[in-house]
């Protein structure tokens, strides 16, 4: 299949100023030229947009610009072929189908970026992190899959399977001259040497932080009923997400809003009043609640400034204990009975923050340590689940090899083989039909 010659719509459905269909293959410019004729009869010229219409026997279907790009100088390293046409559904699928009669067939999910992995312009670590560009939703996920996109992952993947291989070389030539090299003298020389690879591989696993840059922080806003926390979300989103009452329980349900701030997307959940309640329904909501802010990457208590501490308030205060938390005095606005001084001691180390949910002006603090919370690097080597899995059995596979040099250098030689697997799994530099057809069956077709 890789031998033939495929065509999608690149562009996203619906009505918009071009639509792109795109082919690749060693056909791509005898399809392009049996759909699309120049408006000057001349050779088309590679990287060249040409001016013409695209045909349907004696039918113009639009009036289009079109492009080769020959091998190996493209995307996929094939011949590839694009027709820039007016955007809009019937025009875009109309030419489709007139390329699909003309020799190409319909390419399947992530077929193009599939075929630049295998023609060797990219490595499979590289091929996910387009789509990763295409999902990014902020600065910081982009800047991430950029990242990954231009080498950083796969740079440190194989920095670490050179030096495993050096280390695999020195456990061989054990193997192979044990009259010259003892095992306690391999075992002195290569212990340290896989413990520190296997530190600088878990150094590079951490998982939320990877999670957080690619997807976002999750920011679970909790309290009991009635201190604002629904008045609250609505002013940090600057929409009316939240139904806003006087009635303690207004919210029995969670209700998620997105914003973005210094280029990280920001998921505020606004959670069920916490209190004790017979009510069934209010049950489900009060441990739904409690499951969100024991998931959440921080969490933002919200107390009434103009009442009192009350037993509930400090039952609250010690389930956090141990959480990434911040408490949040809210309705600072009206005379203040509850101040930093009177809860920073019931939850050490948490920043007490002051609000008003009506007065947006007050709002600024709160934003800055949401920003801070979500401002990690954008640099982090691995951000892809399946690279960090992968990953973390390499690790795993060093610790069971430095055990196993206490046993003998032969057992420990498999466990090195095992962790060389598992880094050539991130880059694909080994690697199964079936992980290909899982990592491409995800991107979207047409690209």
């Amino acid at each position: 299949m890789t031998n033939d010659t495929i065509a999608a719509i690149a562009t996203a459905p619906g009505q918009g100023g071009v639509s792109i269909v795109r082919i690749s293959g060693h056909e791509a410019e005898q399809v392009l030229l049996r759909v699309f004729r120049p408006a000057k009869a001349a050779p088309l010229l590679s990287h060249i947009l040409t001016y013409g219409h695209v045909f349907d026997g004696d039918d113009i279907i639009d009036e289009c610009m079109a492009v080769i790009m020959r091998a190996p100088r493209s995307y996929t390293r094939e011949d590839v072929a694009e027709l820039q046409l007016h955007g809009g559904g019937y025009t875009c699928q109309r030419v489709l189908e007139l390329c699909l009669q003309s020799g190409a067939r319909l390419a399947q999910p992530g077929e193009f970026t599939r075929r630049a992995f295998l023609n060797g312009r990219i490595d499979l670590s590289q091929a996910e992190a387009v789509m990763s560009l295409i999902a990014a939703q902020g600065d910081k996920a982009h800047q991430a899959a950029m990242h990954q996109l231009q080498g950083g992952a796969s740079s440190f993947i194989r920095q670490a399977a050179d030096e495993l291989y050096a280390i695999q070389a020195g456990a061989a030539a054990c193997i192979d001259y044990p009259e010259e090299i003892t095992e306690e003298e391999a075992a002195a020389d290569l212990l340290p040497r896989i413990e520190r690879l296997a530190a600088s591989i878990d150094s590079a696993c951490d998982e939320k932080s990877a999670r957080i840059v690619t997807s976002g922080l999750t920011v679970a806003l909790c309290g009991r009923p009635n201190v604002g926390k629904s008045s609250l979300l609505n002013a940090l989103l600057g929409e009316d997400r939240a139904i806003v009452t006087a009635i303690p329980g207004t919210t029995r349900d969670m209700i998620t809003g997105d914003m973005l701030l210094g280029g990280s997307v920001i998921h505020l959940i606004d959670t069920a009043g916490l209190h004790a309640t017979n009510d069934p329904v209010e049950q489900l909501g009060v441990a739904r609640a409690e499951a969100t802010i024991r998931q959440a990457d921080t969490v933002l208590l919200v107390l009434d400034a103009g009442m009192p501490l009350t037993d509930e308030d400090r039952d609250l205060l010690a389930k956090l204990q141990g959480l990434n938390a911040a408490i949040v005095l809210n309705k600072a606005d009206l005379p203040v009975m509850l101040t930093a001084a009177d809860v920073s001691s019931l939850l050490p180390g948490a920043p007490v923050i002051s609000v008003s949910a009506h007065e947006a002006s007050t709002l600024n603090a709160l934003k800055e340590y949401l920003r801070q919370q979500a401002n990690l690097s954008d640099q982090l080597t691995l951000t892809q689940p399946r690279h960090l899995e992968a990953a973390r059995r390499a690790a795993a596979h060093l610790r069971q090899a430095a055990h196993s040099l206490t046993l003998a250098i032969d057992f420990a030689a498999v466990d090195l083989q095992a962790a060389q697997l598992a880094l050539s799994e991130i880059t694909g530099d080994q690697v199964e039909e079936k992980l290909l057809d899982k990592v491409f069956s995800q991107f979207c077709v047409g690209k």
